[in-house]
């Protein structure tokens, strides 16, 4: 390791004469140089013994598997999001004291941090194909830091040789027993009589560890499969109106409402409101679920039948070339034999017509399907317009009936309140108010102004749910049409672009043919 010289830092030039260094030698090296080598397209790359302090500009190597950075004096793992791919990666002898910035690195099998500074087995939790694993020579010391090493299923190659916690006496047995699928530890292959007496030492740790892991690994499945049905809900943008999510949400910035809500009646009230709200909600939810199987269905006619007009005009073109091919194939050969000029220039010139014909019918073919797919697409959009035109219609009708149960709930609240009011001021309600109560029942203006004020915040959260809703179901349409749009259009000029491609070749071949020189 560089101790004595000026840090570098990882710049364009180090990059190309790594690259350069590690490329191919001699005559295919001076080719390469000359063409220039594609960043994107580099696998491996060496940047050891290079005195670089930090990790960075390695974004251009997206398809890197295999990095070196060993022998270096860096201290801090970053600058490695982009590298995706990378499944081999080497730190080796810097100066790292934590584990970070690998979270990205998804596909890693094989890490080495030996010889740095680390204290701690952390942050790696992403590295689910992680085989091979070297820690040697770091500052380990705490044989339970260990455990966390079980989540890495795969783990097959430990070293931890020459870390403080190497040393303890329970060291090999305690690794044997938490890490039953290790082959080999520090090098050598554990032996399984170790195992045996590390699991029989450390069975009921163990156990309790099994428990806990299932009971975790539990948890996380079923959290997992909360969010996979949040992420189906929310595509159909009915999330949380399965249940009494938005009653809820209606007192979650109201202050009044929650303080009337611990009278009794007022909280019977409540109850009535919540149970219907919630009826209308659930109704939302189950209508969105089923207008969503509506719209994937459209989606999936309009793809077959977008599929099977191109399909059919592309066979279409196929034939013609075939056509062509079998007229004109040996045209060419004939044409390169021939050594009279009235006669080549015939020849020539028929192949020429063809050419030109052919490229007629491809590229009529071509209007034919632009054409086809317009009147697919146009269909398509008043579909689609439809049944975001229905599924609004409903769901607005749905909102429509929240806003009327909160109006109602809000009349029968006021009237309640003004006769709480009478009762209060008769001092019959002494014992039920609570200071925050009293505050609000001193007279009649106040009391209507906290019941307003409440009804306020309600309607403005049915209204803010209901414009969310409605412009994102109107925005996917938006967008949906607008890629179907913009994907023919890209279609469209790619294959304008293959015809004139094609045609162009079939003219350099006759351009380009070796003709007898006449007599």
């Amino acid at each position: 390791m560089y101790d004595t010289a000026e840090p570098n830092v990882i710049d364009d030039e180090m990059l190309r004469s790594a690259v350069e260094e590690q490329g191919p030698r001699g005559e295919a090296g001076r080719i390469a140089k000359m063409e220039g080598v594609n960043l994107k397209d580099i696998t491996s790359l060496r940047l050891d013994f290079k005195n670089i302090l930090k990790i960075d500009n390695l974004w251009q190597f997206h398809s890197l598997t295999k990095l070196q950075l060993d022998n270096n004096i860096i201290e801090k793992i970053q600058g490695l999001d982009t590298l995706v791919h990378l499944v081999w990666l080497d730190l080796s002898f810097n100066n790292i004291e934590v584990i970070e910035g690998l979270s990205a690195l998804t596909k890693l099998e094989d890490l080495s941090l030996y010889n740095n500074r680390i204290s701690a087995l952390e942050n790696m939790d992403g590295l689910k194909n992680l085989q091979v694993l070297s820690m040697g020579n770091n500052n380990l010391t705490s044989l339970e830091n260990l455990i966390y090493l079980r989540r890495f299923k795969q783990l097959r190659t430990l070293n931890l040789s020459g870390n403080p916690l190497s040393e303890d006496d329970q060291y090999k047995l305690f690794v044997a027993a938490h890490l039953p699928d290790l082959v080999y530890l520090d090098f050598r292959l554990v032996d399984e009589n170790i195992r045996d007496i590390a699991n029989v030492r450390y069975q009921y740790s163990i156990e309790e560890l099994n428990h806990n892991e299932t009971l975790e690994r539990v948890k996380r499945e079923e959290e997992e499969k909360r969010q996979r049905e949040l992420d189906s809900h929310k595509v159909a943008y009915v999330e949380y109106l399965n249940g009494p999510h938005l009653f809820e949400s209606l007192y979650t910035e109201d202050m009044e409402g929650t303080r009337l809500s611990s009278l009794p009646a007022v909280a019977e009230l409540m109850d009535s409101f919540r149970s219907k709200c919630t009826e209308v909600c659930q109704t939302i939810f189950e209508y969105g679920l089923k207008h969503h199987e509506k719209r994937e269905a459209e989606m999936a006619v309009f793809n077959e039948c977008l599929q099977e007009a191109v399909t059919e005009n592309q066979e279409a073109g196929a034939k013609k070339i075939q056509e062509f091919d079998s007229k004109n194939g040996e045209l060419l050969y004939e044409l390169s034999q021939i050594t009279e000029q009235q006669i080549l220039d015939a020849k020539s010139l028929q192949y020429s017509q063809d050419v030109a014909q052919l490229m007629d019918a491809l590229l009529n073919l071509e209007i034919q399907l632009v054409d086809q797919l317009e009147e697919i697409i146009k269909e398509y959009e008043r579909n689609i317009g439809e049944l975001v035109s229905s599924f609004l219609e409903t769901v607005q009708g749905l909102m429509a009936q929240i806003r009327d149960l909160e109006n109602q709930h809000h009349e029968k609240l006021l009237e309640l309140c003004i006769n709480l009011l009478e009762r209060v001021l008769k001092g019959e309600m002494d014992e039920d108010m609570t200071d925050d109560l009293r505050a609000l029942f001193v007279d009649k203006d106040t009391i209507i102004n906290a019941v307003s004020a409440s009804h306020d915040i309600h309607m403005l959260k049915i209204d803010n749910r209901e414009d969310e809703l409605v412009t994102k179901i109107n925005n996917w349409a938006t967008n949906l049409i607008q890629k179907v749009h913009r994907d023919e259009l890209q279609r469209n000029r790619k294959r304008v672009a293959e015809i004139n491609t094609y045609i162009d070749h079939l003219r350099d071949e006759l351009d380009n043919l070796d003709v007898h020189e006449q007599i």
